[in-house]
């Protein structure tokens, strides 16, 4: 079989970064932004498109090198050390929750369209969604982002039919005037309009899931950029075109009135609920990524212990999560719409001026790790032009962003001061550049103080490298096993090779960030030092790791990739809505899998000393017999054969089944026997035969009964009803 890529292709990419730039930028910003520049507006979001390019370029560059959680922090981080990574971190946590703040403002001012809400009552509202938001991401709801596609497409959809109708509409008396405020006032509003673009590099943090991300991740950058910038300075060439400005400036739900004006009322309440859907689900996304800065910088030691709490249920980082909604409320409360989209675009320039310094910093040291599959064009032109552009919006945003951008540079000294300064960590800017020779001296300091963030992000990253490739079989413990040593014995019974790989995969909520599991853990110590005991006493060689995953069959999946292994083996307990089958990755993995799978049925039987066999003749039963064979001798066990067939089966077929199963357990060198059975009932015959035996090994259901057992009745009957450990084999070659 070939080895599968990674699982996001380059249209499934741009469909992500569009959801992230598509929200508050385009239904809320436009009039706002127009009663600054007059129907120039358009104009401010293509120049602010041609800004964030650089960054564009350059946080690909970045994510190529680096494909680990934490994004933009980690990339400051190591450019520039821990005192720039605390600012950087309280930088980003700001700008997203600013943003997401707005678009909860947005949000509530569709809804009183829909609900018939006093305006003077939207802040209230959406405050109010807000708590709703909050224990959604404190529950650790999963897969509430598999909507955003829907979203995207809806909302795309919405927009394309306004420009549809809107467009030939456009008065040329309503564009003027053209420049309200002058030259000035345009590029005060490209600053303005700059945090309508800042989705587009979100993308980076999950490069690591990506195929081919030397490519694809630039290109759908760009591409995704080169769509909404399209749609942006169309949509609000149209609403210029079609409202006029002293109405349009005071408006912050413009898409619902030019909706309304163009089709009607129905027309403009569907436009308005569509509003709301993306508005709320920016919001939430929001919500679940600002509030990973503050735990990652808890994790890293940057902040305090209690800030990377995870709760003990839902294992998700609360005190992050309340934090960033309390902040978020005050916000909605207290500060006008204006101020909250000033204050998220001079959070988000300041931290793509360092996004762009980074790539400068990293390429001038020649860190010896630093090698991007893609590197951006125009080096260093591109670069700076981000940094001289950056600074240049920082100043015409005004003095009151400048002054909040110097309180977090003040606030991040004191707090790195207080947490940080003890670090251990240093920049490459000071470690590397300086004294390159230091480096190498140094990077083996820290790998002996790992914090798995290099190790545990969904792919490829979550597996440190240690694994051991000749591994010839791979064990997969969830936490739900009934005894994991038993499923250790077993996988040695099966294994052809010397060494066994034992992988400890916690997965948590995708609002958990993946380094907050990784601190010692006296479960998966206890655990380790059991298979270690195991191991000396059986005489067998097994590594151990540990993993922490948001997705278990992508994880799992990767173990059998990078071990090569021959054999995964995974412990099961034969019901489809529990356990391992919660997000059925079971169905998943028989389809993708690139070895041997076995799944193992713990019922409690400690010494193994008769095993039976049950299989349909014919289905490769040299194959079975072989592996069935491995595990007698393993365990010093006899081996019976058995086939059950119909009442109706006459004797000489019979007879011609027994003499050439002899034959087959001819090579088999424990003690041996066949067994046939004559029952039209094989659930019942095997259920019975069971009792007298420790362990019963069967092969994949018929392909058809695999849906029922997955998806129907919820059980696999021949393992539910067997009075012994069960053993489900399914195997690749014939």
């Amino acid at each position: 079989m070939k080895k599968l890529e990674r699982s996001l292709s380059l249209t499934s990419v741009i469909a992500i970064s569009i959801g992230g730039m598509l929200g508050s930028g385009i239904f809320v910003l436009p009039g706002i932004a127009a009663a600054k520049t007059g129907s120039s507006v358009w104009v401010a979001y293509l120049i602010a498109a041609i800004c964030i390019l650089p960054a564009a370029l350059s946080k690909s560059e970045l994510a190529t090198a680096m494909p680990s959680s934490g994004g933009t922090y980690v990339y400051i981080e190591r450019a520039f050390g821990p005192l720039f990574g605390t600012i950087a971190g309280f930088g980003l946590w700001l700008s997203l929750l600013f943003k997401s703040a707005f678009a909860l403002v947005g949000f509530g001012a569709y809804l009183s369209i829909l609900i018939n809400i006093d305006p003077g009552l939207t802040k209230y509202i959406a405050v109010l969604f807000l708590v709703l938001i909050l224990f959604l991401n404190i529950l650790g709801v999963k897969k509430v982002g598999k909507v955003q596609v829907f979203i995207v497409s809806i909302s795309l959809t919405a927009l394309g039919l306004i420009l549809l109708f809107g467009l030939p509409r456009t008065s040329s008396e309503l564009l003027d005037p053209f420049l309200l405020k002058g030259k000035m006032g345009l590029f005060s509003t490209v600053a303005f309009v700059y945090i309508s673009y800042a989705g587009v590099t979100k993308v980076a943090a999950i490069a690591g899931e990506i195929k081919n991300p030397g490519t694809n991740l630039p290109r759908a950058m760009i591409l995704s950029l080169f769509i909404m910038t399209i749609i942006y300075v169309s949509v609000a060439f149209a609403l210029v075109g079609n409202l006029p400005l002293n109405e349009l400036k005071s408006d912050i739900k413009p898409i619902y009135t030019i909706s309304k004006l163009l089709g009607g009322n129905v027309i403009g309440y569907t436009a308005a609920l569509i509003g709301v859907i993306t508005l709320i689900s920016m919001a939430n996304s929001g919500v679940l990524a600002a509030s990973r800065f503050p735990f990652a910088m808890a994790i890293d030691k940057l902040l305090p212990d209690f800030m990377a709490k995870i709760h003990s249920k839902y294992l998700t980082p609360v005190v992050t999560i309340i934090m960033t909604c309390f902040l978020m409320a005050m916000v909605i409360l207290f500060l006008d719409v204006e101020k909250i989209a000033k204050l998220a675009s001079a959070f988000m320039v300041m931290m793509f001026i360092l996004v762009n310094a980074c790539v400068i910093v990293l390429r001038e040291t020649s860190a010896q790790w630093y090698k991007p599959p893609y590197r951006s064009p125009f080096y260093p032109f591109v670069q700076l032009f981000g940094i001289f552009s950056g600074i240049a919006l920082l100043v015409f945003l005004g003095i009151g962003p400048m002054l909040a951008i110097l309180g977090i540079f003040i606030l991040g000294f004191i707090i790195y001061f207080f947490f940080g300064k003890n670090a251990t960590r240093t920049g490459i800017l000071r470690k590397y550049g300086h004294r390159p020779a230091l480096y190498l001296l140094y990077k083996k300091k820290r790998d002996a103080k790992i914090t798995y963030r290099n190790n545990q992000s969904v792919s490829l990253q979550n597996l440190d490298g240690k694994l051991a490739s000749n591994a010839g079989v791979v064990v997969p413990l969830l936490g739900n096993e009934r005894s994991p040593e038993m499923l250790v014995e077993i996988a040695a019974a099966i294994n052809k090779r010397e060494k066994i790989q034992v992988v400890n995969v916690t997965e948590v909520p995708n609002q958990t960030f993946l380094d907050a599991m990784v601190e010692e853990n006296p479960r998966i110590a206890s655990l380790e030092r059991r298979v270690t005991r195991l191991a000396t006493s059986q005489n067998i060689d097994v590594d151990f790791e540990a993993a922490v995953t948001h997705e278990i069959s992508d994880t799992i999946h990767e173990l059998s990739n990078q071990t090569h292994c021959d054999w995964l083996v995974m412990g099961w307990n034969g019901r489809a809505h529990s356990g391992i089958l919660v997000s059925n990755p079971i169905g998943w993995l028989l389809t993708h899998i690139n070895s041997d799978f076995a799944l193992f049925k713990d019922d409690g039987v400690r010494y193994i000393g008769k095993v039976l066999l049950a299989l349909r003749p014919g289905r490769r039963d040299k194959n079975f017999i072989a592996v069935a064979d491995r595990i007698c001798s393993f365990y010093n066990a006899s081996l019976t054969l058995l086939h059950v067939v119909s009442e109706k089966t006459d004797k000489e077929t019979i007879e011609n089944m027994e003499e050439n199963s002899k034959k087959l357990l001819q090579k088999v060198e424990r003690q041996s026997m066949v067994v046939i059975q004559k029952d039209d009932d094989p659930i019942n015959a095997i259920s019975k035969a069971s009792a007298s035996f420790d362990l019963l090994i069967l092969g994949t259901p018929q392909k058809d009964n695999w849906v029922d057992i997955l998806f129907g009745t919820g059980k696999d009957k021949y393992t539910e009803k067997s009075a012994c450990s069960v053993l489900r084999l399914t195997m690749r070659d014939n």
